[in-house]
């Protein structure tokens, strides 16, 4: 699904599975399994963006189609599509893991992975929620999606928009950079638009 994995002892997510502080007392580093919450937490949240993105564009095809698609199918659709992408996340870990450390991981460091992965799965819970809605008849299918699809889209622009508030940058450097992961943003759905879509 993602590069975090890929990305094991270069940013990505061996920082966060396999960050390797000073050692203390001759401790070799690689032997020292502390991890930093800043990176699992940094992680975790990529891995929701991804999984987010994913959803989203799914919602979106599905609504192209929302006449002839029942609530149960798009809960399916969703659900899925989220699992896999998930998955693809969580053994790109283990491989990347693998890789760089030429072990398996131990027990915390698994626990971490699934804590990340976990992330992913959870950006699906409202969205879940409402299409089962539509599914008991609560909602018709159309009106759900697109609830979804405002859900999906609200929490890409805060996740971002707190992301370069963090940086603590002049306001109009915040503006260009979140202008510009809206560009990148849009970007993506349009791909993941075209590839669902065919």
């Amino acid at each position: 699904m993602s590069d975090a994995g890929a990305g094991v002892g270069s940013g990505g997510r061996h920082d966060a599975v396999g960050a390797t502080p000073p050692a203390d007392h001759g401790v070799e580093p690689e032997d020292d399994h502390r991890v930093k919450p800043e990176n699992v937490r940094a992680e975790a949240l990529k891995e929701r963006v991804y999984a987010t993105f994913t959803g989203l564009a799914i919602v979106l095809v599905q609504l192209t189609n929302a006449d002839h698609l029942a609530a149960g199918q798009a809960v399916i659709e969703l659900a899925i599509g989220i699992l896999a992408i998930t998955a693809a996340g969580l053994a790109a870990d283990v491989i990347a893991f693998l890789s760089a450390h030429a072990r398996f991981p131990d027990g915390h460091e698994v626990r971490i992975m699934l804590r990340i992965a976990a992330s992913a799965l959870a950006s699906a819970g409202v969205p879940v929620i409402l299409l089962a809605l539509a599914a008991f008849g609560v909602l018709e299918v159309e009106t759900a999606l697109r609830i979804v699809s405002v859900v999906y889209l609200v929490t890409l622009g805060v996740i971002a928009y707190l992301g370069v508030r963090r940086t603590r940058a002049p306001w109009w450097k915040q503006f260009l950079a979140l202008a510009a992961l809206m560009a990148v943003g849009l970007s993506v759905i349009i791909i993941q638009l075209v590839a669902h879509g065919h």
